[in-house]
């Protein structure tokens, strides 16, 4: 199918893992140590944006789509803070992972086994999170495109993921994967890594205007990770819909 944005193999490397979704010290511990700075840069981004009252539920009533959201990891702390989030991942095992964490957690969230291609609703959201996902889907131009026809005019898409350096491929897989062992060997592929303006190009195709470009990175001093200039390994973007 032209159209379809999985890449299975994605799909099957991840769903074998997903039990380890909500682990610290597990399969998935180097997202947990990234969660909070993720949290951190899209509530305060979106409280600008949308000149949202900064208390304790400031994405109160914000409609926010999670585009492969995995076990929930960042549906969950959206939910907290007051949104209304639907949660989506074209993985039946990592839904079910999210769906039973939820009973837990005792918060409102639509999750539903789909890639945006076959999202079948006729709702448009304030907010969309590509994170972490567009280097494992099938066609990133197709994804983008798929995803964005979902956003609200002047809403906001954040995309987060590997810039295409040889310092990525250092950092990202022999490091990680290899040395520190942080994640499982296999994990990303050098070749889908995204260049910072081949990801700009193609969100200016649809109708994505970018309104903000930062670095992150690991401090291993600090065993944490913080908003930087530094954009050779990870970044993380956001677009407005005009």
């Amino acid at each position: 199918m032209k159209n379809n944005t999985i890449n299975k193999k994605e799909i099957e490397k991840f769903s074998r893992i997903a039990n380890e979704w909500w682990n610290p010290t597990g399969k998935f511990k180097p997202l947990h140590k990234f969660n909070p700075i993720r949290i951190k840069y899209i509530k305060e981004n979106l409280i600008e944006h949308f000149s949202l009252k900064k208390n304790n539920k400031p994405l109160n009533n914000l409609e926010i789509l999670d585009i492969g959201c995995g076990g929930g990891l960042l549906s969950e702390p959206m939910s907290r803070l007051g949104a209304n989030v639907t949660g989506i991942d074209a993985s039946q095992n990592n839904i079910n992972i999210a769906k039973h964490h939820l009973k837990k957690s005792k918060l409102k969230i639509n999750y539903l086994n789909c890639s945006p291609e076959n999202l079948n609703t006729s709702k448009r959201f304030d907010v969309i999170l590509n994170m972490e996902i567009v280097e494992h889907v099938e066609n990133i131009d197709n994804f983008i495109k798929q995803s964005s026809k979902f956003l609200k005019k002047n809403g906001i898409m954040f995309v987060a993921t590997l810039n295409q350096t040889l310092k990525s491929y250092l950092f990202a897989i022999i490091g990680a994967e290899y040395v520190l062992r942080w994640l499982p060997i296999g994990t990303h592929e050098w070749e889908k890594f995204v260049k910072p303006e081949n990801l700009i190009s193609i969100c200016q195709k649809n109708s994505l205007k970018l309104k903000k470009i930062d670095g992150m990175t690991f401090n291993p001093l600090f065993d944490q990770w913080k908003v930087s200039s530094d954009k050779s390994v990870n970044y993380i973007t956001e677009f407005e819909k005009i």
